[in-house]
Formats: C-alpha cells, sequence, structure tokens
C-alpha cells in the first residue's frame, strides 16, 4: 500500500464509523487567532480587526491538511461585541467549509475584570469527492465517483474571563452534534459532527519598560480521544515584535515569529517541527497569519494582538 492510500484510508471511514476524533482545524498560533477559538473575544478590544490564517500541514505529503480561515470582530457600543469567520479544510478528498456569527457580551466584574459570554450560530458543509480516491480491490459500492456530503447548522456557546494581565476562556463548539448524511437519509452512516470542548489561557508578566513574556496553553478535547494541549511561550518587544516557541502533545514543536506594523498591520509566520513517525515524510508545517486593525485612537501600550483588553465602560 502507498504513503497515499495509507492516508487515504482513515477518510474512506468516515462514511462507514463514527467521527469521534478531532474533526476542527487546529492553528500554532492559536494566540493571535484566539476568536478562532473563543468567540467572546469579539468586542474584547476597542476596534475593529481583520485576521486571516493560512495553514499548510505536513508539507511533502501528497492530500495533507490544508485550511484558510478569515475571522473579523468589532465592538458594538460599550458591552457588546460581533464577530464572524470563514474557513475551509482539505484533508485528501474531504473538504470541510463553513461560517460563523457571533453575538458577545462583556460584563464588567472590577475596574479591570471583565466576563464575555457569547453565541454563535452558522453552516457546515462536509464534503467527500469519490473521483478522488482509488481504492485498491476496485469498485466499492460504498463510494461512487460523485461529490457526497451533508450542509449542517452549527452553534457555538464560549465564555471568556480577562485582564490586561490574564486572560482564561472555554468554548463549546458543534452545540448540535448533527449527523452526517453522505448519501440519504436512509444510509447507514453514524458519522456525526462531535462536540469539542476547548479550554484557553495566558498570563502577560512586565520585564522591564518593553518587554512582557506570556505563558499560555490550549486544550482541546473531544469524546473518547485523549486531550491534547499546546503550551507555548512568547516574548515581545513593545507590542511590535515577537518571538516565541511551544510544544503540542504527539505532535509538534511550534516556532513563532511576527510584528504589529504602525498599530494596523499584523504578520506572523510559524513552522511546526513534526515530532511523531510523519517526521519521517513531512518536512514540518507552515502557518501564516495575516491581520488590519482599526481603530479612531491609537491602542495604548497594554492592549495587543493577542490578550484581550477591557472595553472601556
Amino acid at each position: 500500500m502507498t504513503m497515499r492510500h495509507t492516508l487515504l484510508l482513515p477518510l474512506l471511514l468516515l462514511a462507514m464509523v463514527p467521527l469521534r476524533a478531532q474533526q476542527l482545524p487546529q492553528l500554532s498560533q492559536y494566540v493571535s487567532n484566539d476568536y478562532l477559538y473563543n468567540p467572546s473575544v469579539a468586542g474584547s478590544r476597542p476596534w475593529f480587526e481583520m485576521r486571516s490564517a493560512h495553514r499548510y500541514q505536513w508539507v511533502g505529503i501528497q492530500d495533507a491538511p490544508r485550511t484558510f480561515m478569515l475571522s473579523a470582530t468589532t465592538p458594538i457600543g460599550a458591552r457588546m461585541g460581533l464577530g464572524g469567520f470563514l474557513f475551509t479544510d482539505h484533508v485528501g478528498p474531504t473538504r470541510r467549509t463553513g461560517f460563523q456569527l457571533t453575538y458577545a457580551y462583556h460584563l464588567r466584574i472590577t475596574e479591570d475584570l471583565r466576563l464575555a459570554l457569547s453565541l454563535s450560530g452558522g453552516l457546515v458543509q462536509f464534503l467527500i469527492d469519490g473521483s478522488k480516491i482509488t481504492f485498491h480491490d476496485g469498485y466499492d459500492p460504498v463510494m461512487d465517483d460523485q461529490l457526497r456530503g451533508d450542509v449542517l447548522p452549527d452553534a457555538t456557546f464560549a465564555f471568556l474571563l480577562y485582564h490586561p494581565k490574564f486572560w482564561f476562556g472555554a468554548t463549546a463548539p458543534q452545540l448540535f452534534q448533527n449527523k452526517i448524511y453522505f448519501f440519504d437519509q436512509q444510509d447507514q452512516s453514524l458519522s456525526r459532527l462531535e462536540r469539542h470542548y476547548f479550554a484557553t489561557g495566558g498570563y502577560r508578566a512586565k520585564l522591564g519598560e518593553d518587554l512582557s513574556l506570556e505563558p499560555s496553553f490550549l486544550v482541546k478535547y473531544v469524546n473518547p480521544v485523549p486531550p491534547k494541549i499546546d503550551l507555548n511561550l512568547t516574548l515581545r518587544y513593545k507590542d511590535v515584535l515577537w518571538i516565541g516557541g511551544g510544544w503540542r502533545s504527539n505532535d509538534a514543536i511550534p516556532l513563532m515569529v511576527g510584528c504589529w506594523v504602525k498599530k494596523m498591520f499584523q504578520f506572523g509566520y510559524s513552522y511546526d517541527l513534526t515530532t511523531t513517525g510523519l517526521s519521517q515524510y513531512a518536512q514540518g508545517t507552515h502557518e501564516v497569519m495575516l491581520g488590519i486593525t482599526f481603530s479612531k485612537e491609537r491602542p495604548g501600550p497594554l492592549v495587543n494582538s493577542a490578550v484581550p483588553a477591557p472595553v472601556t465602560p
């Protein structure tokens, strides 16, 4: 069996067995793309912002995952926020595409501490292109050469507790756990969009006038797969330049660098060093983040692209 067939075999099982692994795209720069992992971020920073994420995973392996995500957030008044994102995730003959819109409400707990609650809703399309699948034994009646899939509603609930020096939140995507019908409503597929759980957090320690150090974490869980943990450490200079590294359990070591030009244009790049057996075949993973922010006032030193800042009451 070739490497391509080895990689495609789990994908073919999508139409025949329950989907119980991590189904959602992953990003190494989850701090810079915090809204994608916790929609309650919408409205926590006092400006309109757009970000895009481009991830090319396991370069050198045919049909490896490719992900693109585009998001936008803005505050509405003093206590509300709106957001939305589009995404497409390609893995071999499968493609997952969707969007969500978010409403967030921010409660003032103390002078600097806020609690944000959010609800998001949207649609997701899951497709399998049978024409891109070659079976070892020839024709298989379970799959034909057609494009098969389903369009389903989706919803996400999240909360975020944030302060200029720290943040912690949790998210529950795919609340509806909809079943995916690849063929018709009478097929025997047990595949469905499993409910996921994310927890994110971090702390910002000032090392002097210009430097700060930010440890952060992301925990991802879907039953019955063991939790996957991301740990990052980022060093920032004047909220303009940053460099960091991390560790993802049973997967990779991400290395990151980025900048914020004139408090408007953002750029981030990460390279994942694969730590699993795939390192014999893959050349690592590339990820690029691009962002732009618009504000009537120049952001202050405690407000940056990674740590939510309190909305002015």
